[in-house]
């Protein structure tokens, strides 16, 4: 684990290869890029202004991110979510975030609570608004601040890693109604949690949290069947 947090926290030198692997990684986590959808390099190479070989080196990393598809004699694709991985995932993101959530309950001070607060009420306006895209980035702000009130701040960077294809499936659940009010009810709980100071009331509140992050998989699955394998 302190191998992979040191990578997590090394800082990446941002060439042309990056910030393409960058651009394109969060279009397909926002699925402005679907599951399924093409990527030409040479259409890509004409958007970013650059050659075909950064361009090439991108799609290769989204590849070993598994989110993209590389066949040599049809082209590219925006990989489909692998639905029996998202189990994995979820445990994976729940240990992770047990650590940080315990740690913030021990270690927060007034200002922390503060910092969580102002994130609540943001993600409250977006709901209203129904902005699910501006909700969803206001999320993930909620359990990064957690991270860093941790000071594991590394983790954050690993749970990221682990859990692009439950990022891609939570923007599906998102607009259906009354989603948005209940992610902000459980993240008041966690809130409410940390400030007990008792790493045991938080741990469970996160829990209790992240186990329905997916409420529904198999649903999800049948009315989107060209999105999942």
């Amino acid at each position: 684990m302190d191998t992979a947090l040191a990578e997590a926290q090394r800082p990446e030198r941002v060439t042309s290869a990056v910030a393409i692997y960058k651009r394109l990684h969060a279009l397909i986590l926002s699925m402005a890029l679907p599951p399924g959808a093409a990527l030409q390099d040479k259409i890509l190479s004409a958007q970013f202004a650059v050659s075909r070989t950064p361009v090439r080196e991108a799609l290769i990393r989204l590849a070993e991110d598994d989110l993209v598809e590389i066949f040599p004699q049809s082209g590219t694709f925006v990989s489909r979510i692998k639905a029996n991985a998202i189990p994995e995932a979820l445990a994976i993101r729940e240990a992770l975030e047990s650590v940080t959530v315990g740690r913030a309950a021990e270690h927060h001070v007034p200002a922390d609570l503060d910092r969580l607060d102002r994130v609540l009420g943001l993600q409250a306006s977006l709901a209203a608004q129904g902005d699910t895209a501006g909700f969803h980035e206001a999320d993930e702000r909620f359990h990064e601040i957690i991270g860093e009130i941790s000071t594991h701040r590394g983790i954050w960077r690993l749970v990221k890693q682990v859990k692009v294809q439950i990022d891609r499936t939570r923007r599906l659940t998102l607009p259906a109604p009354g989603r948005m009010p209940q992610v902000i009810a459980e993240h008041r709980v966690i809130r409410d949690a940390i400030a007990t100071g008792s790493a045991t009331v938080a741990q469970a509140a996160m829990t209790r949290h992240l186990r329905v992050v997916i409420p529904d998989l198999e649903r999800l699955r049948r009315e989107y069947p060209d999105y999942f394998v």
